[in-house]
């Protein structure tokens, strides 16, 4: 018996110095609540609540609207946290329980130790600054696409901006991820390109990684962020097919020529782009899923079918309810780098899709494009 209790206590002893020895679970802020940010808060609240690494509860910044629930004006942060569901950006899902709307984003990112950026790219400045100063050693992955700038000749990326503006190490995860699937449980993967140590990388992976939702890291920031960004643009050509009538054989040229003019473009700014990452979830799938679902498509298809009657804006607010169109925003933050650096003629697509959504040129160029030109 005097054994049995001098065992007991030597395994007490040793699950506590266990314990006091283990790191401190991360917190994780997730820094957005539109669809996508809902979409992937609910992966993460998932992982959070069944794995010792991360603390339970997962803070979402949630810009605050006023929303009509059951005839009565109300804020929407309040609702989200009653109900667990965001009415206005992702109704008829019900996040876990262990999810909290914050609305202030000072404190929404108090104590973080990992940011998830889930909004709009035009917003990252003003939100870094109203957020005040991470929490030291902290770390964050961009799911934001878009955001490019050309500064002193090079291509500036989103986690770029992001890097620049928190001082701390900047992972991205792009993937074939339409929202409402995700959120659903339907079974996709996604891609996390990372410079982080091994064990900062592999802790991220565990926070995204689950049954539904597979998660590759692969050491190719640029790679990864750009496919992203580049596919909301193939996109609109997409949408434009759409609004023409055209069917799967057209879809699917458009499909291959704009990975081929996505590679060229990302190879002509970051050479050292991996091969595979084009194969990854971020490259071809997300590429493919774009174009025959999405915003993007959507709205192209819309703008078409409008005959140049109806602005992108005008479009956008229609049938968005409130989100953001990523693929016009990035198709003129390219634009500029291309006529720059010589492009237009090397990236017939990219350029014909540029002039049909702002230059009121014919959609049916979309299928009478120019012979490359490269060298």
């Amino acid at each position: 018996l005097g054994s049995f209790f001098l065992t007991a206590g030597s395994n007490r002893r040793a699950h506590t110095q266990r314990r006091k020895m283990s790191p401190q679970p991360r917190k994780v802020t997730v820094v957005g609540s539109g669809n996508w940010g809902c979409a992937i808060a609910k992966i993460i609240a998932q992982n959070t609540s069944r794995l010792p690494q991360f603390h339970d509860t997962v803070s979402m910044w949630m810009f605050e609207e006023q929303v009509e629930h059951r005839g009565v004006k109300r804020k929407l942060s309040e609702v989200f946290n009653e109900s667990k569901e965001n009415i206005k950006y992702l109704p008829g899902i019900q996040l876990p329980q262990n999810v909290v709307a914050e609305p202030d984003v000072k404190k929404a990112v108090a104590d973080a130790d990992i940011l998830v950026w889930v909004l709009p790219h035009q917003f990252v400045p003003r939100t870094v600054q109203n957020m005040g100063n991470p929490k030291p050693g902290a770390m964050s992955v961009s799911l934001i696409k878009g955001g490019l700038e050309l500064e002193g000749g090079k291509l500036g990326l989103c986690s770029d901006v992001l890097r620049k503006l928190l001082q701390h190490s900047v992972s991205v995860l792009m993937g074939a991820n339409v929202a409402n699937e995700v959120a659903q449980g339907q079974f996709c993967e996604a891609t996390l390109g990372s410079d982080a140590p091994a064990e900062a990388q592999a802790l991220l992976v565990k926070l995204f990684d689950c049954q539904d939702f597979r998660v590759r890291a692969v050491d190719d920031i640029a790679g990864v962020e750009l496919c992203g960004a580049l596919k909301n643009v193939v996109a609109l050509g997409a949408g434009f097919c759409d609004g023409l009538d055209f069917g799967g054989n057209t879809k699917a040229a458009i499909i291959r020529i704009g990975l081929e003019e996505m590679t060229h473009f990302i190879r002509h700014f970051h050479p050292g782009v991996k091969d595979n990452t084009f194969l990854e979830s971020c490259g071809v799938a997300d590429l493919i899923t774009t174009c025959f679902g999405g915003r993007n498509r959507k709205c192209a298809e819309a703008f078409v079918r409008g005959k140049g009657v109806r602005s992108w804006e005008e479009i956008e607010k229609e049938l968005l309810g409130g989100q953001k169109l990523q693929g016009t925003l990035t198709a003129q933050e390219i634009w500029p780098v291309m006529v720059e650096h010589e492009l237009c003629e090397k990236l017939p697509l990219l350029t014909t899709i540029y002039q049909i959504a702002f230059e009121s040129k014919n959609p049916r160029a979309i299928v009478a494009l120019s012979p490359v030109q490269r060298d």
